[in-house]
């Protein structure tokens, strides 16, 4: 029982730590948050959390063939970045105009749980990093090859993905409720991060491909 306690809060706080920086994600749910309301936001990191755990167990028991299909991780990188210089773009523009209150693409007609899922599920980086922090657990014996342990864990990492979200929707509310922050100057900070992220992901994938090519 002690070991099962060991695995579960420590799948939480670095699912936790790992929810803290900066991230499309949690940006996402923060926004959603100031611009639709708790409720909405806490739907969106409902699936975005489910798509994480999907994701977790897939690191856990088929690397494998993870690793055998790179081009297809490669593909949904790309589109991840689509969809970030979308956010930024949309952002932007609610920035600009004063009629424009919200970010098309987040306070649209899709259901927040489902966007929060999709767009989670769109987001391949989660996968290197929970195979990382599983393998060092592996290694450390922390975790072991049974289904009570991986089941204790992606609990504790729902839970921990969760209470990073909660952070940020809640600390969102916060800066524009007690703080008075300008609705446009909230956007266009908004809009900058997704931009920053999406350059910063460009960088990375070209960084791959020059890594990856011979030198004459």
């Amino acid at each position: 029982m002690q070991r099962l306690l060991r695995i579960f809060f420590t799948g939480m706080l670095v699912s936790f730590l790992g929810s803290l920086p900066l991230g499309t994600l949690n940006v996402s749910a923060m926004q959603i948050a100031v611009a639709d309301g708790i409720r909405p936001a806490l739907y969106f990191s409902f699936g975005m959390l489910i798509a994480e755990i999907v994701y977790v167990r897939i690191s856990l028991v088929a690397m494998k063939w993870v690793f055998s299909h790179k081009s297809l991780f490669r593909w949904l990188e790309w589109i991840t970045i689509v969809i970030i210089l979308a956010l930024a773009i949309s952002s932007f523009v609610a920035a600009a105009d004063p009629q424009v209150k919200n970010n098309v693409l987040l306070s649209g007609n899709i259901h927040r749980f489902w966007l929060g899922l999709m767009m989670s599920g769109l987001n391949p980086v989660q996968i290197p990093f929970w195979f990382g922090w599983s393998t060092v657990l592996f290694t450390k014996k922390v975790l072991k090859h049974r289904n009570s342990d991986f089941n204790i864990y992606i609990a504790g990492i729902g839970i921990g993905t969760f209470l990073g979200s909660l952070v940020f929707i809640f600390g969102g509310r916060l800066i524009v409720d007690r703080l008075n922050a300008n609705h446009q100057v909230f956007q266009l900070v908004i809009g900058c991060i997704f931009l920053i992220t999406a350059i910063i992901m460009c960088w990375k994938i070209f960084h791959k491909k020059k890594k990856k090519t011979p030198s004459i």
